[in-house]
């Protein structure tokens, strides 16, 4: 697990422990206030292997941003959501994909339909 340190330099070291990296973006933008299982968010992210996006919801979970709810059943149900934390994040997510859309189209790079299937950029 990523471990925080005690103390940081500046807010945006914080923020580049708490979500840096290639998926934590992508899971929070694809819960985005919604619930989702396991299974959702691997179809969702087809690049993703079941073990690192197991242990990148781990860590969101450690740090307050994502919750995780066990149904007991068989077989064992597993959803998770954004915590009111992980809420914040959403808009700030949201102007990240606006921002990319307009500098793609300041650089002529083609956008394909967000494979994300998450409305929120369009609005």
């Amino acid at each position: 697990m990523k471990k925080l340190d005690h103390e940081y330099q500046c807010a945006i070291n914080l923020v580049i422990d708490l979500i840096g990296g290639k998926w934590k973006v992508l899971i929070l933008w694809n819960l985005n206030g919604e619930t989702k299982r396991f299974s959702e968010l691997l179809r969702a992210m087809p690049s993703v292997t079941r073990k690192v996006l197991a242990q990148q919801l781990r860590e969101l979970e450690e740090h307050g941003l994502v919750t995780r709810k066990i149904y007991e059943a068989a077989p064992p149900k597993v959803e998770y959501s954004t915590t009111a934390m992980g809420k914040k994040l959403q808009r700030t997510l949201n102007e990240m994909c606006l921002w990319g859309d307009e500098y793609a189209e300041e650089h002529q790079i083609e956008m394909k339909e967000c494979w994300t299937g998450n409305e929120a950029a369009s609005e």
